[in-house]
């Protein structure tokens, strides 16, 4: 019983040192080409009512509770949700917006609490656009922890491509 309570604690131990030693921070990223220009894709990102048929997120809770406030869109439009365990609890506000892309304040209240900057970021081509989706934030001990088990790029940016690709697809059919 002591060798296993030692090889636990042991186990234990090694988790956590291995845990201490990764990043910060958080950077997820993924892109897709658009055909449009960017002030074509810019209201389906910068109006958060228009998150409904692209969004991944929108269709986790089909309870999900919705509150929009400050402007309609652009700078100051605000987004809150409140879900279940997995859509979760959190504020998005639009920090910057323009031909060049759109700056998100990204707050997750539950089921952890975390503040990131999400970033659309339009990259004009001749006839198309390349938008490049990006998340910033705090990388928190838990968030370390979960991260030796778990691929969070894999899982976050499962979530990205399927928003990119219904965000292509709600733009190009106008």
């Amino acid at each position: 019983m002591l060798y296993v309570l030692l090889i636990l604690a042991v186990l234990i131990a090694g988790i956590l040192i291995l845990a201490s030693t990764k990043p910060n921070t958080v950077h997820y990223e993924r892109s897709t080409v658009i055909n449009a220009t960017p002030e074509k894709i810019l209201p389906h990102i910068t109006d958060f009512r228009k998150w409904m048929p692209w969004s991944p997120w929108e269709k986790v809770d089909p309870n999900l509770k919705r509150d929009y406030a400050g402007a309609a869109s652009g700078v100051g439009a605000k987004y809150a949700w409140e879900g279940d365990k997995k859509a979760g609890t959190g504020t998005m506000e639009i920090l910057e917006a323009g031909p060049d892309g759109v700056k998100i304040d990204l707050r997750f209240i539950k089921p952890w609490k975390a503040e990131c900057i999400a970033r659309f970021q339009f990259t004009l081509q001749q006839h198309a656009t390349t938008v490049r989706w990006t998340m910033d934030g705090p990388n928190s001990f838990m968030g370390k922890v979960f991260g030796l088990f778990m691929n969070m790029d894999k899982l976050v940016g499962k979530d990205f491509e399927i928003g990119l690709a219904g965000l292509k697809t709600a733009v190009e059919k106008g």
